[in-house]
């Protein structure tokens, strides 16, 4: 018989919380990753795919952001209520299932459906994972954790569009076919090692507000994108925003029914996260048009290749998880509204950097670098920050729901991002027209980031728990 002493429990406790923390990061980097290669891919799949516009295209973005968004909540509710660790699992199985059907993709429809079927996979497994983090953090190491847990998504944005560039020289199709190995090793190894916190056992989630709510998304997405090339008075474009429009009324209404809706009311009481969801959904429209916009000037206006352009993004990404150690700090002197607010207006310094900087002439170190440099310290003062004090206030049993709506939140933001970068360019003719017209983005960019700042200033983090003693029913890593 094996006698463990004390002193030995902490360190199995913190073994534990290694074997999860590896695990799920691997799910954290491979939705992170996918986002940044498939963004550097797309010119690629434009020529090989029967040459689509960047309009029609960016459905390969938009579909799995929306799809993603819609059903993170509903993902995240089933994990509180069964088990995290199953829906954790299955969700990586489906996204892998769903990058390898990615790969034998012919069109730009059987892309999209693809895309969509990975997006299921990547919202069973998001909060699923931040939730089995959570469950193997003490108290008061559960900032801290947040912000580990988001800064592997940062190392996914950093390692992206680099690794993207590189496959993208052997075909896009190996953007995808990259996921599969890792997701099944994942796997594999988290059938044996991860913990299962137990469920509450609560009811199921409103599904059908969930549909409601990505066809709410879908429709004022499509309105933004198809804005300019049918007229933003055509009767395809108001019809499209009042579909939207209708289906969003219906959501709300449907949230006000149902016993367990898509966004509970009681998770907006909790302390900062009706202000860090707004900020979310702000802070990613400017990051998810900068990001689309860098790709789409260096390759289509500069020329250049897709392994270049991803090593003249990933400086930004690398940023990250550096600045997202500092913010820690810094939270502790100045708070965490304060450093958020910091984040959004550093971010917009950088789009204001390449509207003033970038020109027709291919020049990195003068024009793309320093914006790209100073909007990834804006993303690393900003994300971990805003979702460590989002998450900070909320009960122990909806880890996994909030969570889920924060990134919701995110993708919403996201998806939002590229269609008002799409609409913002439009169809410009002539080099002096599409400069003007990717200026005019990154002003309207560097615009939303610093009214995200703004939100963020709210936001408050709790004093540290060090002290208090762990609940019994507090789930743990066993």
């Amino acid at each position: 018989m094996i006698v463990t002493s004390p002193a030995t429990a902490p360190n199995r406790a913190a073994a534990d919380f290694r074997v999860v923390l590896t695990v799920v990061s691997i799910g954290v980097l491979l939705s992170s990753l996918d986002l940044f290669i498939v963004n550097v891919a797309l010119p690629d799949m434009s020529a090989d795919l029967g040459g689509a516009r960047i309009s029609g295209l960016s459905w390969v973005l938009n579909a799995y952001a929306i799809v993603f968004a819609a059903l993170l909540v509903p993902a995240g509710r089933l994990g509180d209520r069964r088990s995290i660790r199953t829906t954790f699992l299955l969700g990586l199985v489906v996204f892998v299932a769903g990058s390898a059907l990615c790969a034998t993709a012919w069109d730009v429809g059987s892309l999209v459906f693809f895309r969509i079927l990975q997006a299921v996979g990547g919202a069973l497994l998001t909060p699923a994972s931040l939730g089995l983090v959570l469950a193997a953090s003490p108290p008061q190491r559960r900032a801290a954790a947040v912000r580990l847990w988001v800064a592997f998504g940062g190392l996914g944005a950093a390692l992206g569009p680099v690794l993207g560039g590189l496959l993208v020289e052997f075909g896009w199709r190996w953007v995808f076919l990259v996921n599969v190995p890792f997701g099944l090793v994942a796997v594999v190894v988290g059938v044996r090692m991860l913990p299962d916190p137990e469920g509450d056992g609560g009811r199921m989630p409103d599904l059908f507000g969930a549909a409601l709510f990505a066809g709410a998304i879908a429709g004022l997405v499509f309105g933004l994108v198809k804005g300019e090339d049918w007229g933003w008075a055509s009767a395809g474009v108001l019809s499209a925003f009042a579909v939207a429009a209708v289906l969003a009324v219906a959501f709300v209404v449907s949230s006000a029914r149902h016993h367990s809706p898509v966004v509970d009311p009681a998770l907006l009481r909790a302390p900062n996260f009706a202000w860090m969801t707004g900020n979310a959904v702000f802070f990613n429209v400017a990051f998810g048009a900068m990001l689309l916009s860098a790709v789409l000037w260096a390759q289509t206006v500069w020329g250049w290749s897709a392994m270049r352009t991803g090593l003249a993004v990933a400086p930004g990404p690398l940023m990250v998880p550096v600045i997202a150690v500092l913010a820690g700090r810094l939270i502790g002197r100045i708070g965490a509204g304060p450093v958020i607010a910091a984040g959004g207006i550093v971010f917009g310094a950088g789009m204001l950097w390449w509207a003033r900087a970038i020109t027709l002439t291919p020049d990195y170190v003068g024009g793309m670098l320093g914006g790209m440099v100073v909007s990834g310290i804006g993303v690393g003062l900003t994300l971990p920050t805003a979702f460590a004090a989002g998450t900070s206030g909320l009960p122990p049993q909806r880890f996994a729901t909030g969570s889920a709506v924060l990134s919701m939140a995110r993708q919403i933001g996201l998806a939002v991002g590229v269609a008002v970068l799409v609409a913002v360019l439009g169809s410009p003719t002539g080099p002096e027209a599409t400069l003007d017209a990717f200026r005019r983005g990154w002003y309207v960019t560097a615009a939303v980031a610093v009214l995200a700042g703004v939100l963020g200033v709210a936001a408050r983090m709790p004093k540290p728990a060090a002290a208090q003693p762990e609940p019994v029913s507090e789930p743990a890593a066993a």
